[in-house]
């Protein structure tokens, strides 16, 4: 399952390195989760990044941050309907209205964000000693 969470920390980076080069081309892709469909679409990616990550928690370097971190954005999955469209059409317009250099600033957070579920769940490399042959 690390190779699943690798890929959603994959995921976040890049979304978040395309709002850092192209902010309003991240409200682009944004819009799809404007509708309704969309909604039930960004509902069933959150659930499954968040099992992902609780999913790999155990073999990670932070188990316990990757099961809370993955139970935070399942719960946010799960409560995302509720909101409704026009809610969420109200925070995307919101977040856009501060500029580019305030929506820079969120993408660098998710840039971090998504490399730091990679670092967590790489297998460390065992450095061998001077001398020591495996």
């Amino acid at each position: 399952m690390r190779w699943l969470a690798f890929v959603v920390g994959s995921i976040m980076a890049a979304l978040g390195i395309l709002g850092i080069v192209a902010p309003t081309l991240l409200l682009s892709v944004a819009a799809f989760a404007l509708t309704e469909v969309g909604l039930y679409v960004a509902v069933a990616l959150r659930v499954a990044f968040g099992l992902a990550l609780i999913a790999a928690a155990a073999a990670s370097r932070f188990p316990r941050t990757l099961r809370i971190l993955g139970a935070l954005i399942v719960i946010a999955g799960i409560i995302t309907p509720f909101f409704g469209v026009e809610r969420a059409r109200a925070m995307v317009d919101w977040w856009s209205a501060h500029g580019p250099t305030f929506m820079r600033g969120w993408a660098a957070l998710a840039v971090i964000f998504g490399l730091f579920i990679i670092y967590a769940v790489v297998p460390r490399r065992d450095v061998a000693s001077p001398g020591v042959r495996r």
